[in-house]
């Protein structure tokens, strides 16, 4: 899939397809809570698989069941693109199941 950088329009169409999901200093970001650790680790493991197919990685703070994920494009300057809102789906898909 070829990165595009989403209009602001698009960028706020998309959010309401990724509910917790917002744009905060420029990135989309939402805070994950998992039910433990484990589960935690487990999830980002998941994505990370998914991310080198992909070839698009997220930026992400792990502190026990919290995981704080910032998505942006470097290889288009810093912007939200089709690949940043792509990964969010792909990651609530992955995070559906784990979550209290």
């Amino acid at each position: 899939m070829t990165a595009h950088k989403l209009t602001e329009t698009e960028i706020q169409a998309a959010l309401v397809s990724l509910p917790g999901w917002i744009v905060k200093e420029g990135k989309l970001y939402k805070k994950f809570e998992f039910r433990s650790f484990s589960e935690a680790m487990g999830w980002m493991v998941s994505v990370a698989i998914y991310t080198e197919v992909i070839k698009h990685h997220p930026i992400w703070l792990n502190i026990y069941n919290l995981v704080e994920v910032s998505l942006l494009t470097y290889d288009l300057g810093h912007v939200i693109s089709n690949l940043d809102v792509e990964l969010a789906k792909k990651m609530d898909e992955l995070a559906a199941p784990l979550l209290p």
